[in-house]
């Protein structure tokens, strides 16, 4: 008896298996083929649903190109050596198995290596992964040789680096992440949190595509979670690596298929200042509205480059030079990052006065960096390489062999001066004028409840620190903060202000940052509030803020009792309230030797910014 194949059927197993051959050759790469970086039309080499493919994309320079594996819509995750290539380049898949990189001038950039061990076919595959064979067995695979970015399905090993200029990133033995500059600066390390009581054997990171961040090893049971993307879980369709950037930092990123843009989700350094050379030598790096500048320690220097502030700053005359002997310049709130292995020989314990006049005659010491956190610390910076840190949040004087005269860069005051030579408020200003001021109300509120309702029964309920001023009037009282909640809610910022600022040249923007600011200053909770160094950082939009919850008040029901404000709510994280927060045995620690204090209120503001009572309210 035979059985009787439908022409349909047939039709259809025929159909599967050209199409599941084709979907395997699309994938695979026979020696001998050739890209060339100046065929725009030529086809890339592409994985078998054109996920990722291997091509020519431009290096953002003219007439300069780079050969690299892509994510759709052009978005890099390998590349075939560090340097850029010309229009006549080409990349060759050589019979003899090598895939080399090759300029217009006939040398070779790049090379696998893999000439003469058996190599026989490529293969780039839906995982981005590009791989050299031998028959079946893995010759050579950029999983294995990482550039700068490791992918979901790629394994980081403890002999693996990123690599992106002078910036490398390695996973240490211990499963410690850091981040070097040079090779020699270790300015970032991070491990697991101290709830995981294990001794790694072989460590390695792994990144899942919907954002987590994790290590593995043999001691861990399902691995150690060391960052969440702030939009973890969000999109299925997304692709979520790991990248080290040439500004140092390394980024979670996130990219919609066939977008072709990425968006930070994580950094490993928070504030971009904290990142060794990132101005380049002797340069000084600080922020203004925008984001991060850099810049020189007064006039007394120029710039290395006038086209690219980054790569630091050159003295006019060198201290050797001078036509008389050297003087110190002094730099407020000015600090010369100090990290491993510079703290084994760098760091002194001297007085403010000690700190300057010692450097100033050593003729080894060329800066020197005093902190004023009671500490006593002085860091001696020798010539070589020296990386500045500039804000108002920082605890800390520093010195630097200048020739005579001193001449220092415009103070910050001549930024306050308007059109026609008129004075006007500086939004910055502002801004912190009135968080000071509204906690500084805090802070009167709860002495006066403290002293005024300490044996009444409210007192038990209500803390003396989150009280602020209340405002009376014959038929209600409302707490000045539940009513500027009420305000910012509506939208109406300006109300909350004094109406004496109403022709002034205010950036509301920075006004509705410092409001937000002052919301979270007053939580309930203490984790939820916000340490000074991040209040100044929030403040000059270096690290976003999130809508702060309502006031206790608002949130308290008619009989008394209040709501309970969720602790995975964070006054820095992007992420939304809704998306989970990871757990205290995945959060994280820095480990390693700090070389910042906590930042100090260095402001004084006055209540006059604020508005004046609304009609029919009193101040008590």
């Amino acid at each position: 008896m035979f059985l009787q194949i439908q022409p349909r059927s047939l039709f259809l197993v025929v159909f599967l298996l050209v199409a599941a051959k084709a979907s395997e050759a699309a994938g695979t790469i026979a020696p001998g083929s050739t890209l060339d970086a100046s065929n725009a039309n030529q086809a890339p080499w592409s994985s078998p649903s054109s996920t990722f493919s291997l091509g020519f994309i431009s290096s953002g320079l003219p007439n300069s190109f780079i050969a690299a594996i892509s994510y759709s819509g052009g978005v890099p995750i390998w590349k075939a050596g560090s340097t850029p290539v010309d229009s006549a380049a080409s990349l060759q898949f050589l019979s003899s198995g090598a895939l080399r990189l090759v300029n217009g001038s006939g040398s070779t950039v790049w090379d696998s290596g893999t000439a003469g061990k058996g190599v026989s076919s490529a293969s780039l595959e839906d995982t981005g992964k590009l791989s050299l064979l031998r028959n079946e067995t893995v010759v050579w695979s950029s999983f294995d040789n990482p550039t700068d970015t490791v992918v979901p399905s790629q394994n980081f090993t403890t002999g693996m680096v990123l690599q992106s200029g002078l910036y490398s990133f390695r996973l240490i033995s211990s499963g410690n992440l850091t981040l070097r500059w040079n090779d020699s600066i270790v300015y970032f390390t991070q491990g697991l949190n101290s709830s995981y009581d294990v001794n790694m054997t072989s460590p390695s990171l792994g990144i899942q595509n919907i954002g987590i961040l994790s290590i593995f090893d043999p001691s861990l049971s399902g691995g150690g979670i060391m960052a969440y993307s702030n939009d973890y879980a969000e999109n299925r369709d997304t692709l979520r690596y790991l990248k080290l950037d040439d500004d140092g930092n390394l980024r979670i990123y996130s990219s919609d298929r066939g977008s072709g843009t990425p968006i930070p989700r994580w950094a490993a350094v928070e504030d971009q200042c904290e990142v060794f050379g990132y101005c380049g030598n002797m340069g000084i790096c600080s922020y203004n509205d925008t984001g991060t500048i850099c810049g020189c320690p007064s006039q007394n220097f120029e710039l290395v480059d006038p086209k690219d502030s980054r790569k630091g700053c050159k003295r006019k005359v060198e201290t050797v030079n001078c036509p008389g002997n050297p003087t110190m310049l002094d730099m407020q709130n000015t600090q010369f990052l100090t990290y491993p292995p510079e703290t084994e020989s760098q760091i002194f314990f001297v007085g403010i006065s000690a700190c300057r006049s010692n450097c100033l005659v050593n003729p080894s010491c060329d800066a020197s960096t005093s902190l004023s956190d009671g500490t006593g610390l002085c860091y001696f910076k020798t010539p070589g390489f020296i990386s500045g840190y500039q804000s108002p949040a920082l605890p800390s004087s520093s010195y630097v062999k200048v020739c005579s005269p001193v001449d220092p860069n415009p103070s910050p005051n001549e930024q306050l001066t308007g059109k026609g030579g008129g004075w006007r408020i500086h939004p910055w200003v502002v801004a912190v004028v009135v968080i000071g001021t509204i906690l500084g109300l805090v802070a009167l509120e709860g002495s006066l409840w403290w002293w005024c309702c300490r044996n009444s029964p409210k007192f038990g309920v209500l803390s003396a620190h989150y009280a602020l001023l209340e405002y009376a009037s014959e038929t209600r009282r409302q707490k000045f903060c539940v009513w500027a909640y009420e305000e910012f809610e509506k939208g109406n910022i300006k109300a909350i202000l004094d109406q004496r600022l109403a022709d002034q040249e205010v950036d509301m923007e920075q006004v509705v940052r410092a409001i937000k600011v002052s919301f979270w200053c007053i939580q309930e909770q203490p984790s939820h509030r916000p340490m000074m160094s991040k209040v100044v950082q929030m403040l000059e939009g270096i690290t976003e803020i999130e809508r702060p919850p309502a006031p206790k008040a608002l949130t308290e029901g008619s009989n008394g009792s209040s709501m309970t404000v969720s602790s995975n709510i964070s006054a820095f994280s992007t992420t939304a309230a809704s998306v989970p927060a990871p757990s205290s045995s995945s959060s994280f620690q820095i480990a390693g030797v700090s070389v910042y204090a906590s930042g100090k209120n260095i402001e004084r503001a006055s209540s006059s910014l604020l508005r004046s009572y609304p009609e029919g309210q009193s101040q008590f």
